[in-house]
């Protein structure tokens, strides 16, 4: 199962985008939610460690990206997160872009995020984008044998399918808009008949 040829071989910077009504809705995010979204979260990995979770939009099957569903508190970020997306999306020129997983992710002062690939069939094709929304100068990246920093507000592609791991060594959470977009209009892969048992 190979991955897509259009996915970055490491980082691919996009630029920086507008951030500032996020910022400010997800900073207002209360505890108690935080935790009930978590708790509730349908991507799982002990990789992912004491990072905590809000999971807006994900894979109906974890071996096919094609279809994917909301999660009932997607309809009040929509309006609010959508123009991100988009924005960070642009360069890319997809008519019919599809962004299949959309997440906040929340990495705890001195967190964690252990070494390991997205194994999963579906990680394999879509672009994997992550806007930081709080970070600090001490959250490392490590990708392919180097490390990165993403700035906040600025969007950036990382190649999923190699080793990745990150480490939060300030003083405060850093917490990631990540998601996953791929073009719609681009020929599946001949192995996707296989992956799903078609």
């Amino acid at each position: 199962m190979y991955p897509n040829p259009r996915k970055t071989k490491s980082i691919r910077r996009l630029g920086a985008v507008d951030i500032a009504a996020l910022k400010a809705a997800v900073l207002a995010i209360p505890e108690d939610i935080w935790q009930a979204e978590n708790a509730d979260k349908p991507n799982r990995f002990e990789a992912l460690d004491a990072t905590a979770h809000i999971v807006f939009r994900f894979v109906s099957d974890v071996r096919d990206w094609r279809a994917s569903f909301a999660r009932p508190i997607w309809e009040a970020w929509e309006p609010t997160i959508m123009p991100v997306l988009r924005a960070a999306t642009a360069d890319y020129g997809y008519t019919n872009g599809v962004f299949p997983r959309v997440m906040l992710a929340r990495m705890p002062a001195g967190g964690i995020i252990q070494p390991h690939r997205d194994a999963n069939p579906a990680a394999k094709w879509p672009h994997k984008i992550h806007v930081p929304i709080q970070t600090n100068d001490e959250v490392l990246f490590r990708l392919g044998g180097e490390t990165h920093h993403i700035a906040e507000g600025e969007a950036a592609e990382v190649n999923n399918m190699d080793m990745h791991a990150v480490v939060n060594r300030g003083a405060d959470s850093r917490i990631h808009l990540i998601f996953e977009y791929y073009d719609a209009d681009q020929a599946d892969p001949a192995w996707i008949g296989e992956a799903v048992g078609a």
